[in-house]
């Protein structure tokens, strides 16, 4: 079987590093794959690193020739029996051909980029029901989860980044933006003494943040790591994993959280509302209410047999749907499926 996939994504965000991560998981697993992408140095590098050769092209706009031609000719010099479309953009831009094209969806997108797609991929149940409702077969509306690396690494020095040994440290990851809600975030560490807070990302956001930070009184207690490529050694460093998001299709955050051991508190959106029971293999406190996510901080952090149980419910719902085992052999059962029906 022959699979082409394609990814016009932005520089960072969690659908482009789980397209690195399932197209390497992929490789491993035998498939024949040619790989696409939009012009990024370190995610070719990424992907390199896996084993494979990607094509990078600009996937700009209406003036972008290159793009287009450069796709025909890989569909016709490779003839894949699917095309895997990632997001808006290059579902967009894929011409027809004679295969399967299968677009992803890792967000509520409107279904007018994905008129060229024969079946749709959604990364939660909500977002399949969202495709359904739009008015696409239900029969051709699927949904298959993500994974997250379960690597495993030597704790991040908490020296090195000016934080106590004993101080309790809440870890954040995400992009600076308005709908990550980490203005709530901070708001509750103002009510939280002596916990210190790392906020790995970057965004339009952070010169705000920063100074929020300054203004709450807070500033000596957080640290704005930038983009970091080493979450494992930051989990293993942090006492706790905070998710204030006020939208979060999915949450792979969470995920992560799980898979590497750590309690989560996180604002009930949509994905993390639907992966976590509450008081169970997490908690879930009010989008937008910094109060409630103080009190949940302090209790998680003072109560250490109610830390002990979500890490270890957490575990077990993540071993239970979510290794890369799992979700990489129902690809390619439903890749399958769906060459065996044409």
């Amino acid at each position: 079987m022959k699979v082409l996939q394609a990814m016009a994504g932005a520089e960072f965000g969690g659908a482009e590093a789980f397209f690195v991560r399932l197209v390497r998981a992929l490789n491993r697993a035998g498939l024949n794959q040619r790989v696409v992408i939009r012009e990024n140095k370190a995610r070719a590098q990424s992907l390199r690193d896996g084993g494979i050769e990607p094509l990078e092209l600009p996937f700009g706009g209406m003036l972008d020739r290159r793009t287009p031609r450069a796709l025909k000719h890989e569909i016709k010099t490779f003839q894949p029996q699917i095309v895997m479309t990632w997001m808006n953009r290059a579902s967009k831009m894929m011409p027809k051909g004679d295969f399967v094209q299968v677009g992803r969806l890792g967000g509520y997108y409107d279904l007018k980029y994905y008129k060229t797609c024969d079946h749709l991929i959604g990364n939660t149940q909500d977002i399949v029901d969202h495709i359904v409702k739009q008015g696409w077969d239900k029969d051709k509306a699927h949904y298959l989860p993500n994974f997250v690396s379960e690597d495993r690494a030597e704790p991040v020095s908490r020296k090195s980044l000016y934080t106590p040994d004993n101080a309790a440290l809440i870890l954040a990851l995400g992009r600076l933006h308005e709908n990550k809600g980490f203005d709530v975030l901070l708001r509750a560490m103002a009510r939280v003494p002596n916990t210190y807070l790392w906020l790995a990302g970057e965004g339009p956001l952070r010169e705000s943040l920063e100074k929020q930070a300054e203004d709450l009184g807070i500033k000596p207690r957080v640290r704005f790591l930038g983009w970091r490529e080493d979450t494992p050694a930051l989990f293993a460093a942090c006492d706790l994993f905070v998710c204030p998001s006020r939208h979060e299709p999915l949450g792979n955050v969470v995920l992560e959280a799980w898979a590497q051991d750590v309690p989560v508190i996180a604002a009930d959106s949509m994905g993390p509302g639907t992966l976590i029971n509450h008081m169970d293999s997490g908690v879930l406190v009010p989008v937008d209410d910094s109060d409630s996510l103080a009190r949940a901080i302090r209790a998680v952090i003072d109560d250490y047999e109610l830390a002990e149980h979500i890490v270890r419910r957490g575990r077990e719902v993540y071993d239970a749907e979510f290794t890369e085992q799992q979700v990489v052999a129902r690809y390619l059962e439903f890749f399958q499926s769906i060459v065996t029906k044409t």
